[in-house]
């Protein structure tokens, strides 16, 4: 009975850091389009270029939530109310805070590129990457939701970080193969945009870990 109840919530676990990682996702991506239908700007990434974005991330790295070790203090919480839905208030706020901060981000981006004298097609390609990389950290925030990636270990995964570094692989043919250019309407990006990129990846990360330690000082 004990592994039984073991197995299940372990199964559980993972089921929810799954929901509470691809929600983001989803949510970031509208929002991208939908602001600019709003405000009547120019989209900062055409459809066919978010549909690459969702077809990917969910095969590279949604999917390797599920091979997650089941973390140790499993067991040693209280067990769960079954009338309690699945994303508590607390998931509910990180999961719309990850989708602004990709939103301001990827906004923030465009419009800078573009601001600087780089193209549409890179403005629009650095958005695309820059929503790839925050999956990715956000990702490895996900692998526990209220503990930090930190003290779970990075490395005891080996799906996610093979997943992780196998979308990056694809990413970077996505982003400088001329047949991803004719077929996706994107541009190689340099060094530079790539900074960028990564400052705003490391801005989410640490977001996301800041408010679990927040919220684990308050329960005490």
């Amino acid at each position: 009975i004990e592994a039984a109840v073991e197995e299940g919530r372990g199964v559980f676990d993972n089921l929810t850091k799954f929901i509470v990682w691809t929600l983001p996702t989803n949510c970031g991506v509208a929002l991208i389009l939908l602001s600019s239908i709003v405000l009547g700007f120019t989209l900062p990434a055409l459809p066919v270029q978010l549909l690459w974005v969702n077809l990917t991330t969910t095969i590279f790295l949604g999917i390797m939530l599920v091979f997650e070790p089941k973390e140790d203090d499993l067991m040693q919480r209280k067990p769960r109310d079954p009338k309690l839905p699945i994303l508590t208030p607390a998931l509910i706020v990180r999961i719309g805070l990850v989708s602004v901060v990709m939103l301001a981000g990827a906004l923030w981006l465009f419009f800078g590129l573009k601001a600087d004298g780089y193209s549409i097609a890179v403005a629009r390609t650095a958005v695309i990457n820059l929503v790839i990389i925050v999956e990715i950290g956000y990702l490895l925030n996900c692998r526990s939701l209220h503990r930090s990636v930190f003290s779970i270990g990075l490395f005891n995964n080996r799906p996610a970080i093979a997943g992780a570094i196998a979308m990056i692989g694809v990413q970077l043919f996505f982003t400088y193969s001329t047949l991803m250019h004719a077929t996706f309407h994107t541009a190689s990006i340099d060094a530079v945009v790539w900074m960028r990129i990564a400052a705003v990846a490391i801005l989410s990360f640490t977001i996301v870990e800041i408010e679990k330690w927040l919220r684990r000082t308050k329960r005490g």
